[in-house]
C-alpha cells in the first residue's frame, strides 16, 4: 500500500503577508509585535499644565506658549513619570542669590563669632584678667589724651597771648610774623581738638569692649553673677534641747 500521507498537503506553517514562515519564526514575530506595541503605548504620554487662567491642560505634548510652566508628564495609566519646575524669572534669580548671599554671610559671622569665642576663652583664666587687661588698654589712650590736652592748653595760652598783641597794635598794620603764627596756633588747636575727640570716643569703645568680653566670658564659662542668699549655704543649728526632756 502506498504512504498514508501520499496526497495530502503539508501541514501549514506561518504566514506574514503571504510569505511562508518557519515554526520559530512563526512563533517570535507575536512577540515582537507586541513589544512594538507595548513601546509605543509607553511612549505615548500625556502632559498636565496650567494656563494662565488656572486652567488646568491634559495634552499629548507642552505648547510653545507653555514651555516655561510647570507641567506633570503622565503615562497612559496616568501615573506621574517626570516633574518640571517653572522657569525662574530673573527677580526670581535675583532673589535667590540674594538669599544665597545672605546665608554665606550669616555663615560667616556665626564662624567669626565662634573664633572669638575661642580667642576669648583661651586669653583669660579670670575675670581679674579681663580687668587688668582693660586697665592697661585705658591707661595708654588716657596717657595719649593728657599730653593733647596739656598742649593744647599750652596753645590756647599761646594764642591769647599773640591776640592781646594784636589788639594792643590799636589800627597799626599787624606784621606778617604775627598773623602766621596766629594761624598756625588756629591750625593747631583744631588738629589737636579732633584728636582729643578721638581719643575720648576711643575711651569709651573701650571700655564697652572689655564690659562686652567679660559678659561673653562669664556666659561661656557658666558663670553666673549671682550673690548666694544669706540662707544658702549655712547650716541650721541644731534644735535646743529642753530642760527636763534628756534622757537619763
Amino acid at each position: 500500500m502506498g504512504s498514508t500521507n501520499r496526497g495530502r498537503s503539508p501541514a501549514p506553517r506561518g504566514k506574514l503577508h503571504g510569505a511562508d514562515l518557519s515554526p520559530f519564526a512563526a512563533a517570535v514575530v507575536p512577540l515582537l509585535t507586541a513589544f512594538a506595541l507595548g513601546a509605543g503605548i509607553a511612549e505615548a504620554a500625556m502632559y498636565k499644565w496650567v494656563d494662565d487662567k488656572g486652567v488646568t491642560h491634559y495634552t499629548d505634548k507642552v505648547p510653545p506658549d507653555a514651555v516655561n510652566k510647570a507641567n506633570i508628564e503622565l503615562n497612559k495609566q496616568g501615573v506621574t513619570i517626570k516633574k518640571t519646575d517653572p522657569a525662574i524669572t530673573s527677580e526670581q534669580r535675583k532673589a535667590h542669590e540674594a538669599e544665597a548671599e545672605r546665608q554665606r554671610e550669616a555663615a560667616k559671622q556665626q564662624e567669626e563669632k565662634g573664633r572669638r569665642d575661642r580667642a576669648l576663652r583661651d586669653s583669660y583664666t579670670t575675670e581679674s584678667d579681663i580687668d587688668l587687661a582693660r586697665n592697661r588698654s585705658l591707661r595708654t589712650v588716657e596717657a595719649a589724651l593728657k599730653s593733647a590736652q596739656a598742649y593744647s592748653a599750652q596753645l590756647t595760652r599761646r594764642r591769647a597771648e599773640l591776640t592781646a598783641s594784636k589788639a594792643a597794635l590799636g589800627g597799626k598794620p599787624v606784621p606778617a610774623n604775627l598773623e602766621r603764627e596766629l594761624a598756625a596756633a588756629d591750625t593747631e588747636l583744631a588738629r589737636h581738638a579732633d584728636f582729643i575727640a578721638r581719643k575720648q570716643q576711643e575711651l569709651v569703645a573701650i571700655a564697652a569692649r572689655y564690659d562686652a568680653d567679660k559678659a561673653r566670658w562669664q556666659a561661656l564659662k557658666g558663670d553666673s553673677v549671682m550673690s548666694p542668699s544669706p540662707a544658702a549655704g549655712t547650716a541650721a543649728a541644731p534644735a535646743p534641747i529642753q530642760a527636763g526632756t534628756a534622757k537619763k
